[in-house]
């Protein structure tokens, strides 16, 4: 089945692939009224994307992306990349870019500011993201070795191994705490199959 044609939101020259920059919210919806839209894919876990998604995307969950990234990256078009506030979309832009994807572009704000700026979206079952489950655990962990200091002093041990691994997740842009968070059964749906994912993506919409 052949790829239906969509336009870039922007051009480049020759040269290798780098990442395109975002592009907000208004901008992609226009862009979706066109003949021709650009496909949008969102790289957060099934569950997330069960929660609330973007009504036209395709769920890529990013470790699926990263896994096969080569059987993917052949049935991409021109494509606009979701997460929840951005950051899980900048780093699947950074793959597909080094994947020699050319035009990937990052929704600037995510799912968040789609919302925000009152621009429709689809609802299922309610659950917390990644990103404030990781905040939720890690803020809990610490305050439970602060008080837990004054009777253990070893304790303080913990709140600094929390700051110490939220501050490399932060240089290292990836976050373990959020990797096992969700491999939890509250965050896990059925598996995304990349033939499944593939067919969503080369498919007419």
């Amino acid at each position: 089945m052949s790829r239906p044609h969509r336009p870039r939101l922007d051009t480049h020259g020759g040269g290798a692939a780098t990442p395109s920059g975002p592009v907000d919210a208004p901008t992609l919806d226009e862009a979706l009224s066109s003949s021709s839209p650009p496909r949008v894919i969102d790289v957060r876990t099934p569950a997330e994307f069960e929660t609330v998604h973007h009504p036209g995307a395709v769920n890529v969950p990013l470790d699926t992306l990263r896994e096969h990234r080569p059987e993917l990256t052949g049935a991409l078009g021109d494509v606009v990349i979701v997460c929840r506030s951005g950051q899980r979309a900048a780093r699947a832009e950074l793959l597909l870019a080094e994947a020699g994807v050319v035009g990937a572009r990052v929704l600037d704000g995510g799912v968040a500011a789609w919302e925000a700026a009152g621009l429709p979206v689809r609802r299922g079952r309610p659950r917390w993201d990644i990103e404030r489950q990781v905040r939720l655990v890690a803020g809990t962990l610490v305050l439970t070795g602060v008080a837990g200091s004054v009777v253990a002093p070893r304790m303080k041990w913990l709140s600094a191994g929390i700051g110490g691994g939220l501050a490399i997740a932060a240089l290292t842009d990836s976050c373990l705490m959020g990797s096992l968070l969700s491999r939890l059964p509250y965050n896990r749906t059925a598996p995304r199959d990349p033939a499944t994912i593939i067919a969503e993506l080369t498919g007419d919409r």
